[in-house]
């Protein structure tokens, strides 16, 4: 971290300054992780119709970190664990369970997401307020907070984003190809399945991490409104993923620095330079034709 603030000493901010506001430069370098990975999942989400599939991941989220703070105040051997391995642990879980089920119903996806999140905030806010608990200990969840972002926790997203990236390398056709046409990668030899199992896993690793900093109720649009702006614009699969990569890191600095100056959630700041940058392509989408 010496490095980096070294890094960020060199930058004409106020916060900027050697020795000072260590907890926005943690915050810049967590942005600088985070975005990259939703840029690049976004592409994916937006091609496999599963937009509203990272909203209910972080409700499972929600219900995994219910659960571990529960256990940890009723079960000795859990006592100081953190909750949010526990809400990493059940949101995997609810990802591969999400894959097998969609797989052997004829239900349309959406409808299996439906299930599934109405199923997970229900069980979380039964657990949450278990025994006159109070439901207010978890809102911070809700609106997430980048500033408070700990070293050690950047290091961990420094670690999926690059499994993210060489699982972008070794099995992006793949994955591609199973999401448009799952019947086509069967006949191939691809194992549908387990391409869509891991792809889910990811995500839900993604969204539950990152859950506190960006906060639950924009968490979804993160995933989402990257890779459409670059769907409005791109020629090639090449131009979508860089547009959307590049997207979400703007986007986030952009927010970042907003949020820092005018005092606002970096989440939904986030958010918003999204909204305006999808509003601007989808202005510009016949130039694709």
């Amino acid at each position: 971290m010496n490095l980096w603030y070294s890094i960020v000493d060199l930058l004409p901010f106020e916060w900027a300054q050697p020795g000072s506001m260590f907890f926005m430069k943690n915050a810049l370098l967590a942005v600088l992780v985070i975005s990259p990975l939703f840029g690049l999942l976004s592409t994916m989400v937006v091609e496999s119709r599963m937009s509203f599939f990272s909203d209910a991941l972080g409700h499972s989220a929600f219900t995994g970190i219910a659960i571990g703070t529960l256990l940890g105040s009723t079960v000795t051997l859990f006592s100081g664990a953190d909750p949010m391995w526990f809400a990493v642990l059940f949101a995997v879980v609810f990802a591969l369970l999400f894959t097998f089920v969609r797989k052997r119903t004829s239900l349309a996806s959406d409808t299996v997401i439906g299930v599934f999140s109405s199923t997970a905030v229900a069980l979380g806010i039964f657990i949450a307020t278990l025994g006159g608990g109070s439901f207010t200990k978890f809102n911070a969840l809700l609106i997430g907070d980048i500033l408070s972002v700990e070293p050690r926790k950047i290091g961990l997203l420094a670690g999926i984003l690059a499994l993210v990236v060489v699982l972008w390398v070794c099995s992006f056709n793949q994955l591609m190809l199973a999401s448009v046409h799952p019947a086509l990668a069967d006949s191939r030899g691809i194992q549908v399945f387990w391409q869509e199992a891991l792809f889910s896993a990811a995500i839900a690793v993604v969204v539950t991490i990152s859950m506190t900093w960006v906060g639950l109720l924009v968490i979804n649009s993160l995933l989402v409104l990257p890779g459409a702006a670059a769907r409005n614009v791109s020629r090639n699969m090449r131009q979508y993923h860089l547009v959307s990569l590049l997207s979400a890191v703007c986007a986030g600095i952009a927010g970042l620095m907003t949020s820092y100056y005018i005092e606002a959630s970096a989440g939904a700041a986030i958010t918003l330079y999204l909204a305006i940058f999808f509003a601007v392509t989808f202005c510009f989408r016949k130039q694709r034709l």
